[in-house]
């Protein structure tokens, strides 16, 4: 009698096609892991959807850390899954990176990966920050690779430890200016704050007062006040900093803002 083994569902997103067949052909003959190869962002997120529809979800995605697509202007970006936040040049993501935080937004069970051609604290941090639970040179051993694998599925956090005193510096930077950053926000007024979510939309100073009821003069010099609070010299610097802070943008459907009252 045959004992039944648990499958291990692999996905395998890089764009260099003759490493992701070889990895994914390597990874098959295992046999508790079942395994998937995409080139793109795009097709993995096909990938992932369709497995989802089907009711036979990914585990575990392998994500190369360089992997991007060539959009029309030039800027190398990633989709994000049905119904997760848009990454891209607009948000400053642009790689592999990108699509493991949209991933980990749409679908939060899928562990993941990012096999990495050489060692870098900062994108590693960025990529544990972004979600994933693991950095791997992408030439290290498959019993290695397997190992990382299995052990993410025991919400386990796998790092080279060339990499460790890098990234806990790095994470611990990132820590400090999202806190200074945030204490900067606070400052703000409601109004102000509101001003700036605008800002992180995108929206100019003529949609602004339209939205919040307000003249263009005094949407002016709330955004001069916004600017002079957080220290910085440039709406594109404002909406860094509240970026950092965890500001996010205003609804631009659906979110109504009153006239009068304590915002006014």
């Amino acid at each position: 009698m045959g004992v039944s083994v648990a499958r291990i569902r692999v996905l395998v997103v890089d764009d260099h096609r003759i490493f992701a067949e070889s990895l994914a052909a390597a990874l098959a003959a295992e046999p508790d892991v079942d395994v998937s190869a995409a080139g793109s962002g795009p097709a993995a997120l096909r990938c992932l959807e369709r497995a989802a529809a089907e009711g036979r979800r990914y585990d575990v995605m392998l994500v190369d850390a360089d992997l991007g697509v060539l959009a029309p202007s030039g800027a190398r970006t990633v989709p994000a899954p049905r119904g997760a936040p848009a990454v891209g040049p607009v948000a400053g993501l642009v790689d592999g990176i990108s699509l493991v935080a949209g991933v980990r937004s749409g679908q939060p069970h899928i562990r993941t990966v990012v096999l990495a051609e050489r060692d870098d604290p900062r994108r590693a941090a960025a990529a544990l920050q972004a979600g994933a639970s693991g950095w791997v040179a992408k030439d290290c051993s498959l019993q290695r690779l397997l190992t990382v694998i299995r052990g993410v599925l025991r919400d386990e956090t796998h790092l080279p430890a060339a990499l460790l005193t890098g990234v806990l510096r790095e994470l611990t930077a990132a820590r400090k200016h999202r806190t200074e950053s945030e204490q900067l926000v606070e400052s703000l007024t409601p109004r102000e704050r509101e001003v700036l979510r605008c800002m992180v939309a995108g929206l100019g100073r003529k949609a602004v007062a339209e939205r919040l009821f307000l003249s263009p003069h005094t949407v002016r010099t709330h955004m001069q006040n916004v600017l002079g609070k957080l220290g910085v010299h440039s709406t594109l610097a404002a909406v860094a900093l509240a970026r950092r802070a965890g500001v996010g943008p205003v609804s631009l459907t659906g979110d109504v803002v009153e006239r009068g009252g304590q915002l006014a």
